[in-house]
């Protein structure tokens, strides 16, 4: 198997190819052969012009996102490749209709899934999220010149692309409200407002945002914290999650799919939520919850949609026709999503808000195609996980530059212990409490970007205990348990109290 560097420069060769074919092509050609022609021009001021235009005509973007597009091609390849390789190892089809024995023990059981003890010894992730990280390092701009870049901090961390990322001051302008001075909820004591009395008035706009139905005004409510006992139904009104009978009915229908055919991801959906979300102090009671909605999302062919938003595509395998007729190609498993270790961890936090399987799983398809596929997606979004993985060390480097560096030098790349944090929206690492009070803000400024913020704050947070470490074991350690954190408060600090 090529490693990512080799497959990431034949992806690019294959663009530049294609690019051969363009009028671009002919156009900064003839504008060289012009400039080759006059000797007041140099090798680097003609480079340096050709960078220019393609980023004036827009093809700059164009290049980069074609980049991302090939480079998730070839990852979603890797993974599907890897699914197969599985599939025949183990002699498992990739579907199969269950016989109606089997049909009947799985209705019967539908709310008891998780006292089932299926054998998954052979089953393995088909990927984590360390293997992803991977792919993001050999990330690489085909137009971008490392070499002269204005400060070598650029250099110190392992994402390599040039995106558009915001610093602390422009920050405080877009996150005004989570300022020292605006009452927050996740914060115990505030400087001008007494706790208890903003507490109380918030619940009040709170009800009266329910009661109005208002999604915009959810939204803007949702950025100083949702109270426990309204949460649920913010949520499902930011997301447009509603719930009608047609909700209720689509379940259903998605419930009968799971009852009739068997799928080879199943058993890496009971793979994943034993690992994780079963081993979970906070989330192990809702194992019969993860299952019927897991298993229920991958056989939910609307998932699909958001593919027209998304730089990937959903991957495809071939199933072996009916006797005599070849084999023909079909999106799989049918949602176009192939779970991968900590996938779960995307549901679990839910279950506390929503006991109705039906309202449970619609909350969590909005969250998943707002958000979470951009989690696991290569992209040039600024809320997709490349960007988020460049603003946390931006924001690292710039405001903590010694601890980057120290960590960095030893071998504990920051990026290495955040990432996996970043990729589950820190989901399985803080307490339910605050996890739901930062995805309040995730929902509320309808983004990720505070995800990276978070974890910066984190790293600001135990600097004192890094500067000490001397491995990456020992900065992992350090870094192990976050489950005692408040989140508000580290964001807060960071963003409002950082001396830039």
């Amino acid at each position: 198997m090529m490693d990512e560097g080799t497959e990431l420069s034949l992806t690019i060769a294959q663009i530049v190819q294609r690019l051969k074919a363009t009028n671009l092509h002919s156009q900064i050609e003839r504008q060289a052969k012009e400039c080759l022609h006059r000797p007041e021009i140099q090798l680097e001021s003609l480079k340096e012009d050709v960078r220019n235009f393609l980023k004036a005509s827009g093809w700059e973007r164009k290049l980069q996102n074609a980049v991302y597009r090939e480079l998730h091609v070839n990852w979603e390849k890797r993974i599907l490749k890897s699914l197969n390789s599985m599939c025949t190892e183990l002699g498992v089809p990739l579907a199969r209709k269950r016989p109606a024995v089997e049909q009947k023990e799985l209705t019967n059981k539908w709310n008891e899934m998780g006292t089932d003890e299926p054998d998954l010894s052979r089953f393995r992730p088909v990927y984590a999220p360390k293997d992803f990280l991977e792919v993001l390092i050999s990330l690489r701009n085909p137009n971008h010149d490392s070499s002269e870049e204005a400060s070598a901090k650029s250099h110190w961390g392992l994402i390599q692309v040039p995106l558009h990322d915001r610093d602390i001051p422009q920050m405080r302008e877009a996150y005004s409200e989570l300022s020292l001075t605006t009452g927050q909820l996740g914060i115990d004591d505030h400087t001008h407002v007494p706790p208890d009395l903003f507490e109380s008035e918030h619940i009040l706009i709170g009800k009266k945002v329910v009661n109005e139905q208002d999604s915009a005004a959810a939204q803007q409510y949702s950025r100083q914290g949702c109270p426990t006992g309204l949460r649920a139904d913010l949520w499902a009104l930011v997301l447009n999650s509603t719930n009608e009978p047609e909700d209720v009915m689509h379940y259903e229908q998605l419930k009968a799919g799971v009852i009739h055919h068997d799928l080879l991801v199943d058993n890496l959906i009971y793979k994943d939520v034993k690992l994780t979300a079963s081993n979970d102090d906070y989330y192990f009671v809702f194992e019969d919850f993860l299952y019927q909605v897991l298993l229920c999302f991958s056989r939910d062919t609307a998932v699909l949609e958001h593919f027209s938003y998304n730089s990937a595509t959903p991957p495809k395998s071939y199933i072996q026709g009916k006797v005599g007729v070849e084999e023909f190609a079909v999106v799989y498993p049918p949602n176009g999503v192939i779970p991968f270790h900590g996938f779960s961890m995307y549901v679990a936090p839910l279950c506390f808000l929503y006991n109705e399987p039906s309202k449970l799983y619609s909350v969590f398809r909005e969250m998943y195609v707002r958000y979470f596929f951009r989690l696991h997606s290569v992209s040039s979004s600024t809320s997709g996980i490349v960007s988020l993985c460049l603003q946390f060390e931006r924001l690292l480097q710039t405001h903590l530059p010694q601890l980057f560096y120290h960590l960095r030098e030893i071998g504990a790349q920051p990026l290495r212990i955040a990432f996996k944090w970043m990729v589950r929206a820190f989901s399985g690492y803080l307490s339910t409490d605050q996890l739901l009070l930062l995805w309040d803000r995730i929902l509320g400024y309808d983004s990720l970007e505070i995800v990276a913020v978070l974890a910066a704050a984190v790293f600001a947070f135990r600097a004192e205990n890094l500067m000490e470490v001397t491995s990456l074991t020992s900065a992992e350690a350090v870094l192990a348990d976050l489950s005692t954190l408040k989140v508000m408060p580290l964001i807060q600090i960071f963003l409002f109290a950082t001396v830039i």
